[in-house]
């Protein structure tokens, strides 16, 4: 049998066995596995696994991953994401859908302390959809709202999908961050606006909150000082070059303990169980990663990626309509598998691609997070959707899919700009050192 038949084999049954809910990690092992075992032999596909296991888990550069996870939790349980959200509530909670985009808000500020859209997810929802129901707010727009808030943790740096993009295709995780900072903030604003148009056409789905005093909005002031404190020692530090990615997450890690305790917000039962999410967590990510690299020896040796790069050069079709391929794929594969597992098996495949035809590989980073950004939101997948609703039991899923829709239009409108523009994305990594 040919290697690309083999190959495409190997694609469709990982494709099945992920959407049955085998974990990805394992499926894209024994994917990988079986199928360099076929192709070359049995003994060397068990090397092969041994060494990419023990290369992956013992890898410097991988350790950014717990790090940013551990800042994440720590932040969590030590109630920075309440705090932001009660500062924004103050300011703007008494206009029509104030609650509402002080969500937003608040969930761009944890996205860039916490770099998962899960975890941001999680979060907000308990903070946030009790204090909207109180308001009486519809329940498709409170939860739409924390469901599309969230995926803003995959953009606004720390990403882990940066981090896992740049250590796949060796570009600068610092400039990958900086590249997501203009996008991440530009897409928060159009969420807003999404949100007021909304709640101006039917003001009965969010009714204005208390209007606070004057004292009491200055002196929320200080739940922000946090957030911007520890933003801006990973941000300064990487775009003036002083530390490495990985030495940011380290100080950010540290920093966010040290202040977390030294303002006693945080109990020693909340810190282990901190230190226990970011130990299940790293590791349901590593697996992941040992997992695609296993796979991607797979398709090295099948020769689908190379083929394909040749393929696409040889149609001669302009390199705009190409990118716009590539996307469709993205957009489709978003609904149905997860982000990081997409990622993970899309990027050895379209990358050479997207380096034959002379696109911006950092620009294609942000491109590709803001399309699978919009997958965490669509169904039947839709994982921010899901975890929401793990939250907000008592609304069906339906619903929340529902509330999802006007944000949803806002994100495709984001990256659409995003395309004619990449400068974007670009302007901040070609200022770096």
């Amino acid at each position: 049998m040919a290697p690309q038949v083999v190959g495409l084999i190997g694609i469709a049954a990982l494709l099945l066995l992920i959407m049955i809910n085998i974990p990805v990690g394992f499926v894209l092992t024994l994917v990988g596995l079986l199928g360099f075992g076929y192709l070359i032999n049995i003994n060397a596909a068990l090397n092969m696994v041994a060494k990419d296991f023990y290369t992956v888990f013992t890898s410097y550069g991988l350790t950014v991953i717990p790090l940013f996870i551990l800042m994440g939790q720590v932040a969590y349980h030590s109630g920075i994401s309440r705090r932001l959200f009660d500062s924004t509530y103050m300011f703007i909670g008494h206009r029509p859908g104030g609650l509402a985009i002080a969500t937003i808000i608040a969930c761009a500020g944890f996205a860039a302390i916490c770099g998962s859209t899960n975890a941001t997810a999680a979060t907000m929802a308990l903070v946030t959809i009790p204090e909207m129901k109180r308001y009486h707010y519809d329940d498709s727009l409170a939860t739409g709202v924390v469901a599309a808030g969230g995926s803003l943790g995959i953009l606004i740096p720390p990403s882990v999908i940066f981090i896992i993009y740049g250590l796949m295709t060796e570009q600068s995780i610092g400039k990958l961050f900086m590249a997501g900072i203009i996008p991440g903030v530009m897409l928060t604003f159009l969420f807003i606006i999404a949100i007021f148009i909304w709640s101006h056409l039917k003001p009965e789905i969010a009714p204005p909150g208390e209007k606070k005093h004057i004292s009491e909005r200055i002196k929320s002031l200080s739940g922000l000082i946090e957030t911007i404190i520890l933003f801006l020692i990973v941000i300064i530090g990487l775009f003036l070059g002083i530390f490495t990615p990985t030495e940011a997450g380290a100080i950010a890690a540290f920093s966010t303990t040290a202040l977390a305790f030294a303002r006693r917000n945080i109990r020693i039962k909340d810190f282990f169980q901190a230190l226990f999410e970011t130990a299940r967590i790293s590791c349901m990510i590593l697996v992941i990663v040992a997992g695609a690299t296993v796979f991607g020896h797979f398709l090295a040796v099948t020769q689908i990626p190379f083929s394909i790069a040749n393929w696409v050069t040889s149609l001669n079709l302009p390199p705009s309509l190409v990118m716009a391929m590539i996307i469709g794929v993205y957009l489709v594969g978003g609904c149905f598998i997860d982000s990081l597992a997409l990622i993970m098996l899309t990027v050895p495949i379209f990358y050479p691609v997207v380096l034959e035809l002379g696109f911006n590989p950092i620009w294609f980073g942000v491109i590709i997070v803001l399309v699978t950004q919009i997958g965490v939101i669509t169904p039947p997948v839709g994982i921010n959707v899901y975890v929401v609703s793990g939250v907000a039991k008592d609304v069906p899923l339906h619903t929340i899919f529902k509330g999802v829709i006007p944000l949803l239009i806002a994100l495709i409108v984001g990256t659409a700009l995003l395309i004619p523009f990449p400068q974007i994305a670009l302007f901040l990594p070609s200022l770096m050192k």
